[in-house]
């Protein structure tokens, strides 16, 4: 039965807590996943559409980029997955009578969890200057104010193209096309906020901003380093593979802050045995401190040298450059720094050596525990260094593994959404297409903010996401969007960016991963990149949620029209008509895309891109080798009296897209205005579980950032440090605490301090 959307928000302010858990997955996400399926589209619709997800002839899951195999389960998702499809294929609507009965002020006081409840979009709105709701507009008008705006500016530069990693390749290859031949790199992405620093720092050393691992190679690995990384909340179908390779032989350590029940142990819901038993997965949990990672790893460098016949002296000497500088870094790795850095024994870390000594073939995964400090870059390259040293690149069942945590974030970066691209790109784009690219880099994330803050931003255009709520420092965020002439978001559902708006605004209502897309050439399908560099067909099957929703690629299309006029020799109805076409000039442009849709139609389940490094031992990098590298080891030092507090997941979340109000593996319930703390940090503080506090950040400047009312949980994280919920602690991550070379906000080490606050009332 189809449940009604909340009609107002739930309270929040008295969390139950009960102790974490201690393995995830089995019988509870069977029936948590049936349950929000069936609230949100009822039984029939529930097994249509999720006997669908990751087929080979069904669409690609809208949740996380983590692979298929070849050969596929019928239940080819996870729990958070489930979630995922349900709230895009839900049967609630959110039509012109929901933006006329609710002003945007209104809007904007509701949580994130009561704006995605409400459902699909499913007519174009406008918000008009000096109006307090939006109202409907065709979409003749909508694109028709989109190019008053942008044919006004001063510059091309003064607009912005955000993607989210929702996006199909062909709307993003089309959407960079016409941000290029508008005269703007201003193509931020979800990226910039996630996989950046692994993108840099994978770059310099390696010549690939991406991982070198087939699921494959995670089968055959002896050793998997799982670090900074929750794949029980943020990508549960890893476990699987964590699962069959531990059957197979390899051992897996766990770096991370906090103890995570997906990585203590798997009950696998696809078995008998592993609903009733489960896996044990972690063979070593190493619970470092937030930002040590960069030590524990040069501190095992230094040891690798130190060991007799531990290098892979062949292959450093064939493929690798800058050995000397580095070993001579490393042997300045000191213990009692490691020590303090890492919050680590000497036990520990000896166990780690004697495993990383014993494996042949060694995998070292991460997320964003890795990639959201100031020394991520850094960090990064001391993980390559490691693998490095043993010949764990291009070697079967090797290698880097960053997990993406977006469904085609990696594939919009291959298709040309990146603020700095490569002039060989451009170079094929112009020739392809006739244009003349604009050569100078554009902004990212970071700087999109501080131009639209600076007035150097007008117009602020966005193809899926929730930028305002994924973004830092929310309160001079959103004051920026409030200075822009006009933003626009193409979205399938509601969220907070739609209540945070310029002078004027438009709400674009799209087809989803789900939904059927027909179009002037017949029935189409686009296309994703996985997290390991695979590309298939993604093709929806429900009716869309109204008549009025146009695709992303037609909306594109429609834009380019509507703002270059006649001018514009692309043939963007023929784009529109038809996605093969786009993926021909995709061909063209992109290298690893030549025979496009001939390769789809040999392989249904999709093709692999070249990785030199993996493929070949082939390392495109300036040196022409992969880089050792010797940065100076950083980790965050904390005033006394403060902790270091991280911004994560619950498990009833994707991203900033919030499914409930329960955390169940930490053993949360009902809210989610919690911090985690340490029992003696908490003790120290003179803080009984279940007192109430602010959080305040403080930044190097001097200034403060608060965010009221969170309540203490005394929990196993680090000593030292804290954790607690984005998007409601984005307000505390100032805009300029960024990740050095990649520009990634520090989202994982905010100090603070707790300021006790009186409970809520009853």
């Amino acid at each position: 039965m189809v449940s009604k959307p909340p009609a107002g928000d739930p309270v929040q302010d008295a969390p139950q807590v009960t102790p974490p858990q201690h393995a995830a997955a089995g019988l509870p996400a069977v029936g948590h996943t049936l349950r929000i399926a069936r609230e949100q589209m009822g039984s029939v619709r529930t097994a249509r559409t999720l006997l669908k997800v990751n087929q080979k002839d069904g669409f690609d899951c809208p949740g996380c980029a983590w692979p298929e195999g070849d050969r596929r389960h019928v239940a080819e998702f996870c729990e958070n997955g489930a979630k995922a499809v349900a709230e895009e294929a839900t049967l609630r609507r959110v039509t012109p009578a929901f933006f006329a009965a609710h002003p945007v002020a209104e809007l904007a006081e509701r949580s994130g969890y009561w704006l995605g409840q409400q459902g699909r979009i499913t007519e174009p709105v406008l918000l008009p200057e000096g109006g307090d709701r939006y109202e409907p507009v065709t979409w003749e008008r909508a694109f028709a104010i989109i190019a008053e705006e942008l044919t006004a500016l001063s510059s091309p530069d003064e607009a912005l193209f955000y993607t989210s990693g929702r996006t199909s390749n062909e709307a993003a290859f089309l959407l960079q096309l016409f941000a290029r031949e508008f005269g703007t790199n201003n193509l931020p992405d979800c990226s910039n906020m996630c996989h950046e620093s692994s993108g840099s720092a994978l770059t310099e050393t390696i010549g690939v901003g991406k991982g070198s691992v087939s699921l494959e190679d995670l089968h055959r690995a002896d050793l998997i380093i799982v670090a900074g990384q929750n794949p029980g909340t943020n990508h549960p179908r890893m476990l699987s593979a964590l699962e069959r390779a531990k059957a197979a032989g390899a051992r897996i350590i766990s770096v991370n802050p906090l103890p995570e029940a997906g990585l203590e142990r798997f009950k696998n819901p696809q078995t008998a045995k592993g609903m009733l038993r489960g896996a044990a997965l972690t063979d070593l949990f190493l619970q470092i401190r937030i930002g040590g990672d960069q030590a524990l790893f040069r501190l095992l460098n230094k040891l690798v040298l130190e060991t007799p016949g531990a290098v892979d002296e062949e292959f450093v000497r064939e493929h690798t450059h800058g050995f000397e500088e580095f070993a001579a870094a490393a042997g300045e790795a000191d213990w009692a720094e490691t020590l303090a850095a890492t919050g680590l024994s000497r036990e520990e870390i000896g166990r780690a050596l004697e495993m990383v000594l014993a494996s042949e073939r060694t995998i070292v995964c991460w997320a964003m525990g890795l990639t959201q400090h100031k020394h991520s870059v850094p960090t990064i390259r001391e993980v390559v260094n490691l693998l490095l040293l043993r010949g764990n690149i291009g070697r079967p069942g090797a290698g880097v593994c960053p997990v993406r945590g977006h469904s085609n974030v990696q594939g919009d970066r291959t298709m040309g959404i990146f603020e700095r691209p490569a002039s060989a790109f451009l170079d094929a784009l112009d020739k392809e297409f006739g244009i003349v690219s604009p050569r100078h880099h554009g902004f990212d994330v970071v700087r999109s903010i501080q131009a639209l803050r600076d007035g150097e931003a007008k117009v602020f255009f966005a193809m899926g996401g929730n930028f305002v709520g994924a973004t830092p420092d929310t309160e001079v965020t959103e004051a920026a969007m409030r200075r822009a002439r006009l933003t626009v978001h193409v979205s399938t559902k509601l969220n907070r960016s739609h209540a945070v708006t310029g002078r004027r605004a438009l709400i674009l209502p799209t087809l989803g991963r789900t939904d059927k897309d027909v179009q002037r050439g017949g029935r189409q399908f686009v296309t994703v990149e996985d997290s390991m560099g695979l590309v298939h067909a993604s093709r929806g099957n429900l009716p869309p949620a109204g008549p009025h929703l146009l695709s992303e690629p037609a909306i594109v299309a429609r834009m380019a029209r509507a703002v270059l006029g006649a001018g514009s020799a692309t043939p963007w109805e023929e784009f529109e008509a038809d996605y093969a076409a786009v993926r021909d000039r995709i061909a063209r442009v992109v290298p690893g895309f030549e025979d496009f849709n001939a390769r789809l139609a040999a392989s249904p389940g999709g093709f692999a891109l070249p990785h030199a490094p993996r493929d070949e031992r082939r390392f495109p990098t300036k040196t022409g080798k992969a880089n050792f590298t010797a940065a100076p080891v950083e980790y965050p030092r904390v005033p006394e009296g403060r902790l270091l507090l991280q911004t994560l997941r619950s498990h009833d979340q994707y991203n900033t897209t919030i499914y409930g109000l329960d955390d169940r593996y930490r053993g949360i319930r009902g809210g989610r205005r919690v911090v985690l703390v340490h029992p003696e940090d908490a003790e120290a503080r003179g803080l009984a579980d279940g007192a109430y506090v602010d959080l305040v950040s403080e930044w190097t400047d001097g200034s403060e950032r608060r965010a009221p009312g969170f309540r203490v949980v005394r929990y196993p994280t680090a000593r030292g440090c804290a954790a607690a919920y984005y998007p409601e602690t984005n307000v505390l991550v100032p805009l300029e605490s960024t990740a050095d070379v990649s520009n990634t906000p520090a989202s994982k080490s905010v100090v603070v301090r707790l300021e006790e606050s009186p409970a809520p009332s009853a």
